[in-house]
């Protein structure tokens, strides 16, 4: 049994156990996680998965623990990105729930000072908020488990798998002779990427910085997203005349291309560029887009004869609505991108190959690919933190719902009008409330988030 631990609730979020790694994501807390999942799931095999952060080992050893204590097998493919991780759950159970679930220990874009735990079911169905992370929480705050015959432990390495994959959907040839500047930011991009820049020919001239894995993150915190954490790959683009940036996160599930001037490109906007080349090849498909984007995205999908679909934001959302919508595709603002190829989950590498094939097909610039989709002005994500966000969202609603063309309850509340829209929802990880807003013009792009901020900074 596992009783008399103090565990705190909120480290049970929308789509991953995340927190502290010295205090609250603790070596009796995974072993608690391990016996919960096999006992939510049923699962005769888990695979499991971690990141090189400094915690990750102990944590590993122990989640192992209690798995094997419930009388389950586990598959340890050890240090691993998460798509990596994503594949060898797919690849050991054929792509369907059976009897097999996965745990991942990562915190992601995260400081070091954090840890986690990522679940999925043998179909790689997340374990996330109505869909099983509400039994892990109170099944983990009970501690109520038995033992049970003790199973097996089994080594394996999927990299090479992993990139004959990626050569199975995007074939060495559709990728031509680039100039690409990696940044693994010191993460797990550092294990997995070079196996996937040999296979596809690019280590002659590509350029690889902060490959060396270090849960400490010596040189900037692995968030693509944030702009300070991308100083360096942009420098080194401009330096060697590369073709593209590519800088990932952590745990390697989110990726930022830069172009070749040096040009960050958004999540949404490179979510239209790929999503281009996906209809190439599913004329049709449904094409997922998170509740944040530009305008320009479902503009882009539906001109390529695409069916554009809003959705919320999270992986765990998004791969649930892949399932029930048929989608080929999703994107993020974050960067996540997601392939029905691809067991309908993440690949960064997916991701940044199809933008390098669309260059080679098309024989122009990724600044020339991207300047016909930004048509708009947008704020990027603004954070705030709010002590009562329920009496946010009603005041933002009763102020702008009237007024709107459409108000969206999709994921927070996203007002529609003629020349711009915003959305405000409450981060899914961490206490915050999070602004997106576009406008037709910079000065009422301005003018509009000041008059949003404005009323979010009351409360």
């Amino acid at each position: 049994m596992i009783q008399n631990m103090k565990i705190d609730p909120q480290l049970f979020k929308a789509y991953d156990i995340r927190g502290l790694a010295a205090t609250e994501i603790t070596p009796a807390l995974a072993e608690a996680v391990g016996r919960a999942v096999v006992a939510l799931t049923g699962a005769k095999v888990v695979v499991v998965g971690r990141d090189m952060r400094e915690t990750s080992p102990q944590l590993a050893a122990a989640l192992i623990k209690g798995i094997v204590a419930s009388g389950s097998d586990v598959v340890d493919i050890g240090l691993t990105s998460t798509p990596m991780f994503y594949y060898a759950v797919g690849a050991q159970f054929g792509g369907v729930r059976g009897e097999g679930a996965g745990v991942m220990i990562t915190a992601s874009h995260n400081p070091k000072e954090y840890n986690g735990f990522k679940m999925v079911l043998g179909d790689l169905e997340p374990i996330g908020e109505g869909s099983g992370m509400e039994q892990v929480r109170d099944l983990v705050i009970a501690g109520n488990f038995t033992d049970a015959p003790e199973g097996n432990v089994m080594e394996a390495d999927v990299r090479e798998e992993f990139v004959a994959k990626h050569l199975e959907i995007i074939p060495r040839r559709d990728v031509g002779a680039p100039r690409v500047v990696f940044d693994a930011g010191n993460g797990m991009a550092g294990f997995v990427a070079p196996g996937i820049i040999k296979a596809y020919g690019l280590e002659k001239k590509c350029r690889k910085m902060f490959f060396e894995l270090d849960g400490s993150f010596p040189n900037h915190v692995p968030d693509p997203v944030k702009p300070e954490n991308l100083t360096s790959v942009i420098a080194m683009v401009k330096k060697e005349g590369a073709d593209m940036g590519v800088a990932y996160d952590g745990d390697a599930d989110r990726v930022r291309m830069i172009d070749e001037t040096g040009a960050p490109i958004e999540g949404d906007t490179m979510t239209a560029l790929l999503a281009d080349e996906v209809l190439r090849q599913h004329p049709g498909a449904t094409i997922l887009y998170d509740v944040r984007s530009s305008r320009a995205v479902p503009k882009a999908i539906a001109a390529h004869g695409g069916k554009p679909v809003m959705c919320r934001v999270g992986h765990a959302f998004i791969e649930k609505q892949m399932r029930e919508t048929g989608a080929w595709f999703a994107g993020e603002l974050s960067t996540h991108y997601y392939f029905r190829d691809f067991f309908m989950v993440e690949s960064s590498d997916l991701a940044m190959l199809h933008a390098l094939a669309i260059m080679k097909r098309t024989g122009k610039k990724l600044s020339e690919l991207i300047a016909p989709l930004n048509i708009y002005f947008h704020s990027n994500e603004i954070n705030f933190s709010v002590n009562d966000k329920n009496a946010l969202m009603k005041r933002l609603e009763e102020k702008y719902a009237p007024l709107a063309s459409e108000t969206i309850r999709l994921d927070g509340l996203r007002f529609e009008f003629s020349t711009w829209w915003f959305n405000v929802r409450a981060s899914n990880t961490e206490p915050l409330v999070r602004l997106n807003l576009e406008a037709q013009t910079k000065e009422e792009m301005d003018a509009r988030v000041g008059e949003v901020a404005e009323i979010i900074k009351n409360f």
